[in-house]
């Protein structure tokens, strides 16, 4: 199995998916952001000094998956249909657990949008909470569901 994103010399380039088939495609993506119990609090009874964490951070995971081209280099920009994003407060975490859903009709796959939207929002959590909570932990990104595109279906056991 053989690298996409290198051409026979080894240079990076942008793989051309003009001969691939338009298709709906889907993908979700799962986060967590570990914190103290108290800042969970702070943030699910609407405490926090700088507004609705939750609310804030849903709108920059959509944005994420919108500028997911702008910032890994060799992303294709793609034609966005939907980008849904849930945040659960965790007590066992405790935290916030993530997960971002986007689809498009397109020749190429959305998992990297998925993952940018999922890490935005956390790292927004992050941002809006550190300073109650300066050690809270990110982690367990990853695609949990793809589907649409020659590839097929991948569902994360």
């Amino acid at each position: 199995m053989a690298l996409t994103h290198f051409d026979a010399q080894g240079a990076a380039h942008m793989v051309d998916v003009s001969e691939k088939a338009v298709t709906d495609r889907i993908a979700v993506a799962e986060t967590w952001i570990k914190m103290l119990p108290e800042t969970l609090d702070i943030i699910t009874e609407g405490r926090a000094k700088k507004g609705d964490v939750m609310g804030v951070a849903r709108l920059a995971g959509i944005m994420g998956a919108k500028r997911t081209s702008d910032l890994i280099p060799l992303c294709h920009p793609l034609p966005i249909s939907k980008v849904a994003i849930d945040l659960q407060a965790d007590p066992t975490l405790p935290g916030i657990r993530i997960t971002a859903t986007v689809k498009t009709t397109g020749q190429t796959g959305v998992e990297m949008e998925a993952l940018t939207a999922a890490s935005t929002c956390a790292l927004t959590v992050f941002d809006m909470a550190k300073a109650v909570d300066k050690a809270m932990e990110i982690g367990g990104l990853r695609v949990v569901l793809k589907d649409g595109g020659k590839s097929g279906r991948f569902e994360a056991s």
